[in-house]
């Protein structure tokens, strides 16, 4: 049995915070009902397009209702009784506005789990402003040492703060009001800010300045470029990561590299650290990527070569660990998809089949909620509701 069996989920979320944490609850068996407009297009994916919404629409139905029509409304506030879980991603302000608040649905189901995704919650001066991952990254403070001097900050390959500061949040949040609700029978209003998500990354050294005011900056210490820990360019023009920051890992680093002259000096101090940064851009830089694999190959010295994202797809660790599965879609083709990083021992995730067209499954869903044809076939007339 799935881990998430019986949990069911209105989802109102577009873009990817929102679709990855529903996508995530999917995956893990509950059943998510994705609630679009009857407008042109779909959820807005500005990059991947149709692959981004196969992927973030997996395993989830699809009703698209207008939801500014009153018949609309009906139409959620039923479903509301069935589906306690509820997902948004609006600005402040636009629920209330369409009569779909906490407040006002939870008088009609006093269960009902309401979650708010935001870049900036739902109180404070810039509840209102429109963001997107970089500048919640830049608000955090996390920008401000993650970089070079030379440089400044560094643009990140993925969206850390709608993944890690929104979708995950989210997930974590839904997951304890559940267990709450099972233990005192209400339901409650989840608040996810992705600037709140994105300033709890600063873990390290936001916990040092507030004890010892100590700020934090480019190359600043031992994990942001202050050290040989560090990507090194190979002789075909690729990358290898050195992450041997531990004594042991290190030795082992320089014995393979025969330069035991690096382990010598005190490695401690950040003229050191140069020296070994200089040394190992020397020698990996005589090297192609694939003989650094062979060297360290049988090694426990935390080097290992910067792969390519199609070259980590085909891994074998990757591979042995099921991260890239075959999702059918409604006509049984089938299409490879990333998954689920989470393995349980009782129960297996959920891949029932790729993102359903818009308004897929409206008929289905209103079948099920007792509507006759006259009434379903009155309501796409009005286009209160969109079939595909």
């Amino acid at each position: 049995m799935p881990a998430l069996d019986n949990i069911k989920i209105l989802d109102f979320t577009t873009l990817l915070p929102g679709p990855y944490a529903t996508m995530t609850l999917a995956d893990m068996g509950a059943d998510v009902l994705w609630v679009e407009t009857v407008s042109e297009g779909s959820a807005s994916f500005e990059h991947g397009g149709a692959a981004m919404r196969s992927y973030l629409g997996r395993s989830k139905r699809s009703i698209s209702i207008n939801l500014k029509d009153p018949k609309g409304k009906e139409v959620i506030e039923t479903l509301i009784n069935d589906y306690d879980i509820l997902v948004e991603q609006f600005r402040p302000g636009v629920m209330e506005r369409l009569g779909l608040s906490y407040q006002e649905l939870s008088q009609l189901n006093s269960k009902l789990i309401y979650c708010s995704i935001t870049g900036y919650g739902q109180t404070g001066p810039l509840k209102q402003k429109a963001g997107h991952d970089i500048n919640y990254l830049s608000l955090s403070g996390v920008s401000s040492y993650s970089g070079l001097k030379k440089e400044g900050p560094t643009l990140s390959g993925v969206q850390i703060a709608d993944l890690a500061g929104g979708s995950m949040q989210a997930v974590t949040g839904i997951l304890a009001a559940i267990i709450e609700r099972t233990d005192h029978g209400v339901g409650q209003h989840i608040d996810i800010s992705m600037l709140d998500g994105s300033f709890a990354m600063n873990s390290i050294h936001a916990a040092d300045y507030l004890v010892n005011s100590s700020e934090a900056s480019f190359q600043s210490n031992s994990l942001n470029g202050g050290s040989f820990y560090n990507y090194y360019k190979t002789k075909d023009n690729k990358y290898i990561s050195v992450g041997s920051l531990e004594p042991k890992f290190f030795k082992e680093v320089c014995e393979r590299l025969d330069r035991m002259d690096l382990y010598n000096i005190n490695y401690l101090t950040p003229e050191a650290q140069e020296t070994i940064s200089q040394g190992f851009t020397t020698v990996f830089g005589k090297m192609t990527q694939d003989e650094c694999v062979v060297l360290f190959a049988d090694s426990d010295a935390c080097v290992e070569p910067v792969l390519s994202l199609s070259e980590a797809i085909e891994s074998e660790q990757l591979e042995n660990r099921a991260m890239v599965v075959s999702v059918p879609d409604r006509k049984k083709s089938i299409e490879r998809q990333v998954g689920r990083p989470i393995k349980f021992s009782n129960s297996e995730p959920v891949y029932k089949h790729t993102a359903p067209a818009k308004g897929g499954d409206t008929i289905a869903v209103l079948q099920e909620m007792g509507y006759n044809k006259n009434k379903i076939e009155q309501l796409i007339q009005q286009k209160t509701v969109l079939q595909a």
